[in-house]
């Protein structure tokens, strides 16, 4: 296979950020912005912004955990902004807490009315385990992976596509295509080493965090490589100032590396 590519940032970059680099990715033809819902920001208002500039570009939240905002909350909201329906989708996860994860997230992917279409969105399950990408696969409409080196992510797909083949697999990946962006990129990548799930994740993997990035030195192959794996492939842009004009650069080497590719 070969993914199609998206750009993920945080939604405290904000709105006036999201609209600006919007524009730029759905000029560069990539297929979605995805904001990750961050404490304290809200990755709806995020989108809203980037609806209002944009025509075809998809729209993600990747993810909203449901022990923090509920779904009927989540589903208000969608209404409040005027998000379009029709390109939203709704990344969910479980959130802080290992217990009765499995039944939280089964339960809202049914109240958000994930694998219907029509006036809702569709929802997707951020997912780490085989449990929760089991439940992903056959209950909603998609599963977002992330922090899977290229082999064990090409495993994980297929291995839900054999579940559900209409499933729809989207990976996150932490990239880097500015050297002066690589240390942020390793910090991203212990930081997330250090959250027990994720530590427990990796040692069940056997890889480190490290292994799962794509840094400027092999920023093109590295896409290269990912886009064979999942049906899309989001690079999460981490960027030396997070100023417009840097994540804009990101976009452009995105894009470049896609023309090369060609």
């Amino acid at each position: 296979m070969t993914g199609r590519l998206s750009i993920g940032i945080a939604a405290a970059a904000g709105p006036e950020l999201a609209a600006r680099l919007a524009s730029a990715v759905e000029r560069a033809g990539l297929h979605t912005l995805w904001v990750n819902d961050t404490p304290g920001h809200d990755s709806l208002e995020v989108l809203a912004a980037a609806a209002r500039v944009t025509e075809r570009l998809t729209l993600a939240t990747g993810v909203i955990p449901i022990d923090r905002r509920a779904p009927a909350e989540v589903l208000a909201r969608v209404e409040q902004l005027a998000l379009p329906v029709d390109r939203l989708v709704l990344g969910i996860g479980s959130g802080a807490g290992a217990a009765g994860a499995l039944s939280r997230v089964s339960d809202a992917v049914k109240a958000l009315g994930g694998s219907r279409r029509g006036d809702r969105p569709r929802v997707v399950v951020g997912a780490l385990g085989p449990r929760m990408r089991r439940l992903g696969a056959e209950a909603s409409d998609g599963l977002l992976l992330s922090w899977l080196t290229p082999d064990l992510a090409r495993a994980q797909a297929d291995e839900a596509h054999a579940l559900s083949p209409a499933v729809h697999v989207a990976l996150y990946v932490r990239a880097a295509s500015d050297p002066a962006a690589a240390e942020r990129l390793w910090i991203e990548a212990e930081r997330y080493a250090g959250y027990p799930s994720y530590a427990a994740n990796f040692t069940r993997l056997g890889i480190m965090a490290r292994d799962t990035v794509i840094g400027p030195e092999r920023f093109g192959d590295g896409i290269r490589r990912y886009r064979d794996t999942a049906d899309e492939v989001v690079l999460r842009a981490i960027v030396a100032d997070e100023t417009p004009e840097d994540y804009e650069r990101f976009v452009e080497a995105v894009a470049d590396s896609i023309a090369a590719a060609a």
